[in-house]
């Protein structure tokens, strides 16, 4: 079995030795031996671990979630789940084009042959190129109204504190509550979650959804099929899941 220093590791994975050291006060990553002289070895297994860590970090996973997926039954297939759905949304985004692609050029045939486009025929294009809008107009209206929250929330906080004029911001405290109330239930209502036990797409209740940790692709949900408890994959729904 191969051992490497803390240089040759981070070598390997053309990461920088401090980044190796960070991981190791963080408890991600800890060397299998240390030598009488205070010296970190690692083994092929912790070579493989920084690997996965890089691929994680790479995704946009959080430390604190790498920590947590790293710890779960099954990190490896957590990995692969978010490379497949994000292979999944890279392939729907190639349908969606060549769909578009084709749409554009019915409409070009109609208007050259001066023909009357029928009204199921523009119902088939308008699906077409609307189809990819639905997940970015919700994040969008989430990202908009998360500001607005923000900005009526500090703004006045800040009349309270600078002028002492206090109603403001008791009045604006339960629209804000409403707000984020109905923008959580907007983005529950359009998630789902695929276990990476068994590969069912499930819907976790409210509470759940709102309590668990969770990382801008993954979350730490009990699977509603076959009662993993881990981080599952998110993926838009766009039909019904359980």
């Amino acid at each position: 079995m191969s051992k490497y220093t803390t240089g040759e590791l981070a070598k390997l994975c053309d990461v920088s030795l401090r980044t190796v050291q960070f991981y190791d006060t963080k408890g991600l990553l800890h060397p299998t031996e240390l030598t009488e002289g205070g010296r970190r070895l690692y083994s092929d297994e912790d070579l493989k671990k920084l690997h996965l860590i890089c691929m994680l970090k790479a995704l946009g996973l959080s430390l604190v979630s790498i920590k947590g997926i790293l710890d779960s039954q099954a990190p490896n297939k957590v990995l692969l789940l978010l490379l497949d759905e994000q292979s999944r949304l890279i392939e729907a985004e190639i349908k969606d084009r060549k769909g578009q692609k084709e749409a554009i050029k019915i409409i070009r045939e109609n208007i050259l042959n001066a023909e009357t486009i029928s009204a199921s025929s523009i119902n088939d294009i308008d699906q077409i190129m609307n189809r990819k809008r639905k997940p970015r107009k919700t994040y969008a209206f989430m990202l908009i109204f998360g500001i607005v929250m923000d900005i009526i929330e500090i703004g006045t906080l800040l009349l309270w504190i600078v002028k002492g004029v206090w109603l403001p911001f008791v009045i604006c405290i339960p629209v804000v509550i409403t707000i984020g109330y109905l923008i959580t239930r907007m983005y529950y209502r359009n998630t789902a979650y695929i276990c990476p036990e068994c590969n069912a797409k499930f819907r976790p209740t409210f509470g759940n959804f709102v309590f668990s940790k969770h990382t801008p692709k993954t979350r730490k949900l009990k699977c509603t099929a076959c009662g993993y408890a881990g981080y599952c994959v998110e993926t838009f729904a766009d039909e019904a899941v359980n």
